[in-house]
C-alpha cells in the first residue's frame, strides 16, 4: 500500500509557482575578461625553445654517434657482441652464418650496414701488384662466406681488394645432409661437410647480371643490355667484376657433385658450362678441385686430369664476349703436399697456361688443439670425430710451407713444359679482329655508313679495340720498394712486348670463328658501346671514350711468374705478412671472419701496418748501431 502511494506521488505533477519579482535573477552580461597567459595556453618563451632545440640536437647528436659507431667495422660490438649473440640465438653454425649474410643484406639495402671508414688504403702503403694491376691492399675472403652472391658488395665494403663468392656449380644442387657445419669455438676452429650447396651457375649469374644493371643504371646509361655490356667493356673505367677500382671479384666454380669424376670430358663440360655463365661478370675465375666433401673431386688434381680440365676452362675464359678475359686460378688442397703432386700440379698449371694458384683449402686432417688457446670441451671433441673439410688457425704453418713450395715451382715456366708458344695475347671478343675492323673502317672512312662505322667518335673507339685490356680509373700508382719493405709485389709483367717475341699466339686460343662472322660480331659490339655512349651527357662522352683508349696493351706472358694467393689459418696482420713475404701475393681470410667478425679484415690491416713499423723502427735502430 505504501508502494503505491510512492509510485502515485512520484508520477504527479509538480505545481508551478508564481513568478515573483524577488525570484527573477537579472540578465548581466558577461564583459571580455583579459587573461593573464595561463599553462595552458601559455605561447613558448625564447627559453623553452631553446631547450626544446637542445633536447632534438642532443638526439640526433646521439643518434648520429650510434650510427657511425654501429657502421664502422672497427667497432668492438661486432666482435664481441654481435658474433657472440648469433652463436647463442642459432645453435646451428649454418643457421647462424645464413642469419648473419641476411642480416647484412637488409642493412645494405637501407645503407645500415658496416663499413671500413676513413678510407685507410689512401696512404698506399698496403698496395701490391695483381694480374698487373694495383690492387689497394693485399687481403683477400675466401669462398663460403658469401656462396650464391647475395653479398658482394657489403664485403667489398668492409675493406678487402678481392672478394670470392661461390663456389658455384652448373646445375643447383642441396649438397650434403643437415647438420654439416661443427663449431670449435674453443679453438676458433669449425669442421664443414656442406658437399658444395649451389643455387646453380644461373642464379647466380641473374644475381652478377641485375648487379651490373644496377651500376650502369647508376651511371645514367640504362638498365638493358647495351648498359650491361658498355659497363663490361670497360666504358666505367671500373673491373667489371668488382666495379669498383682497385678490387677484383674472384668466383669459385665446381663440378656438380653426380657428375663421374672419371669421366674427365663431361666434368670439364661443367667448368666449362660455369665459365660460360659466370665468366663475364668475373675478374678472377676459380676452378676448385680441391673439396674434400665432394666424392672423387680432389682426384682430379692429378697431372693429367687436370692439365685436361685447366685447358678447356683457359680457352672458355679466352672466349667471353668482353673487351678482357676473366684470369683463371686453379684452388688446391693442403692434404696433396707431396713433391710430386705439387710438381704434377704446376706442371699442368703451367700446360694449361694458368694464371694463378690457390694455395689450401680445408683439410680432411685432425690438427692437435694449439696450447695457447682453450682445452676442447666435451661437445666439440665429439665434433672432432664428424667427418668434414678443418678449418682454423692451426693450418697457418701449413700454408707457408707450401706457399714456399709452390712459389719455387711457379717462379719460372720449367724446362719440361713447351716453350713453343712464349707468350699470349690476352684477346676478348674485341680484341681478336681488332686489325681487320681498323682496316674497313679506315677504308670506308671517306663515306661511313651505319653498319660498317660508329657515327661519332668511332676512330677513338676502334683505336681502344686495340689496348686489349680495361683500364681502371683511379688506380694506384706504383710505389717504390722502400716505401713497402715488407710486401714483395710480383715482378712486374712486359706490356709492350715487340711481336717478333710473342711467338705464334693463335696456338693457345680457342678455336677461331669464320673471320666475316667474327667481323660482323666486333662490329655489332662495337655499334652497342657507341650507343651506350650516346646515352651519356657530352662531358661523360669524353670521359668515357678517354678511359675505353687508355692503358697499355696487356700482354700475358706465359713465363712469368704465376699469381699465388694463400688461404688457411690467417688470423692477424703479422701472419698475412709471414704468408705474403713466403711468396704470396694475397692472403685470404675465411674462419677469422667467421671468428672476428665484420671488423677482421680492417684489424688485419691495421695490425700489418703496426708490425711493418715496427720492423722499420728495428732496422733503422740495427743501422744506426
Amino acid at each position: 500500500m505504501r508502494q503505491s502511494a510512492t509510485k502515485f506521488l512520484l508520477r504527479a505533477p509538480r505545481p508551478r509557482l508564481p513568478a515573483h519579482s524577488s525570484l527573477i535573477r537579472p540578465r548581466i552580461s558577461n564583459p571580455s575578461v583579459r587573461r593573464h597567459a595561463s599553462t595552458s595556453e601559455e605561447k613558448p618563451t625564447f627559453t623553452s625553445r631553446l631547450v626544446d632545440v637542445l633536447y632534438g640536437a642532443t638526439l640526433v647528436f646521439g643518434l648520429g654517434i650510434i650510427y657511425f659507431y654501429v657502421t664502422d667495422t672497427r667497432a668492438s660490438i661486432h666482435r664481441y657482441v654481435v658474433i657472440p649473440a648469433l652463436r647463442l640465438v642459432y645453435r646451428d653454425p649454418e643457421d647462424a652464418h645464413h642469419a648473419g649474410n641476411a642480416i647484412l643484406k637488409s642493412l645494405w639495402e637501407l645503407g645500415l650496414h658496416p663499413r671500413e671508414r676513413g678510407d685507410p688504403d689512401q696512404k698506399h702503403d698496403l698496395e701490391v701488384e695483381v694480374f698487373g694491376q694495383r690492387l689497394r691492399n693485399p687481403i683477400a675472403t675466401s669462398a663460403g662466406i658469401d656462396k650464391h652472391a647475395d653479398i658482394p658488395d657489403v664485403l667489398f665494403d668492409i675493406g678487402p681488394a678481392i672478394v670470392e663468392i661461390g663456389g658455384t656449380t652448373p646445375l643447383p644442387q642441396e649438397g650434403n645432409a643437415k647438420p654439416r657445419v661443427f663449431r670449435l669455438t674453443s679453438q676458433q676452429a669449425m669442421i664443414n661437410r656442406y658437399g658444395l650447396n649451389s643455387e646453380g651457375a644461373d642464379h647466380v649469374a641473374m644475381r652478377l647480371r641485375n648487379r651490373v644493371r644496377k651500376f650502369a643504371h647508376s651511371l645514367g646509361l640504362g638498365d638493358d643490355e647495351i648498359a650491361e655490356k658498355a659497363v663490361l667493356d670497360g666504358i666505367a673505367g671500373v673491373p667489371p667484376g668488382s666495379l669498383i677500382p682497385g678490387k677484383l671479384l674472384a668466383v669459385n666454380i665446381a663440378k656438380n657433385k653426380f657428375t663421374p669424376e672419371n669421366d674427365v670430358e663431361a666434368v670439364t663440360n661443367d667448368y666449362v658450362y660455369c665459365v660460360d655463365k659466370l665468366g663475364p661478370y668475373a675478374d678472377i675465375l676459380v676452378v676448385n678441385v680441391s673439396s674434400p666433401n665432394t666424392p672423387g673431386l680432389r682426384s682430379l688434381q692429378q697431372s693429367d686430369k687436370l692439365q685436361k680440365i685447366l685447358s678447356g676452362v683457359v680457352n672458355a675464359a679466352r672466349s667471353v664476349e668482353r673487351r678482357t678475359r676473366p684470369y683463371v686460378m686453379v684452388k688446391v688442397s693442403p692434404d696433396e703436399d707431396s713433391e710430386s703432386e705439387i710438381t704434377g700440379i704446376c706442371d699442368a698449371v703451367w700446360a694449361a697456361g694458368v694464371d694463378g694458384v690457390i694455395v689450401g683449402n680445408t683439410t680432411n686432417r685432425r690438427p692437435e688443439p694449439l696450447p695457447h688457446l682453450k682445452d676442447l670441451s666435451r661437445r666439440e671433441q665429439e665434433n672432432m670425430l664428424e667427418q668434414g673439410g678443418f678449418s682454423g688457425p692451426h693450418l697457418f704453418d701449413k700454408t707457408v710451407d707450401l706457399v714456399k713450395k709452390y712459389r719455387k715451382l711457379l717462379a719460372e715456366k720449367p724446362a719440361s713444359v713447351d716453350r713453343s708458344n712464349t707468350s699470349t695475347r690476352r684477346k676478348g671478343a674485341l680484341e681478336a679482329e681488332a686489325d681487320r675492323i681498323k682496316a674497313a673502317l679506315e677504308s670506308s672512312s671517306q663515306e661511313p655508313s651505319p653498319a660498317s662505322e660508329p657515327t661519332s667518335g668511332s676512330d677513338k673507339i676502334t683505336a681502344s679495340v686495340e689496348t686489349s685490356v680495361v683500364p681502371v680509373s683511379g688506380m694506384l700508382e706504383q710505389r717504390g720498394p722502400e716505401e713497402r719493405p715488407l710486401i714483395n709485389p710480383p715482378t712486374e709483367r712486359q706490356y709492350d712486348m715487340p711481336q717478333a717475341e710473342t711467338g705464334t699466339a693463335e696456338v693457345e686460343e680457342a678455336p677461331a670463328l669464320d673471320p666475316e662472322v667474327r667481323l660482323v660480331e666486333e662490329k655489332k659490339q662495337l655499334k652497342s658501346i657507341q650507343e651506350a655512349i650516346e646515352r651519356l651527357p657530352p662531358r661523360a662522352q669524353r670521359d668515357a671514350i678517354d678511359r675505353l683508349e687508355s692503358g697499355p696493351a696487356h700482354l700475358e706472358s706465359v713465363d712469368q711468374p704465376k699469381v699465388i694467393f694463400a688461404t688457411g689459418g690467417i688470423t692477424n696482420g703479422k701472419q698475412a705478412l709471414d704468408v705474403l713475404n713466403a711468396g704470396a701475393n694475397v692472403a685470404m681470410v675465411y674462419t677469422a671472419l667467421v671468428y672476428g667478425g665484420i671488423g677482421t679484415i680492417s684489424r688485419i690491416k691495421d695490425e700489418m701496418r703496426k708490425e711493418m713499423k715496427r720492423q722499420d723502427e728495428e732496422k733503422r735502430a740495427k743501422a744506426q748501431k
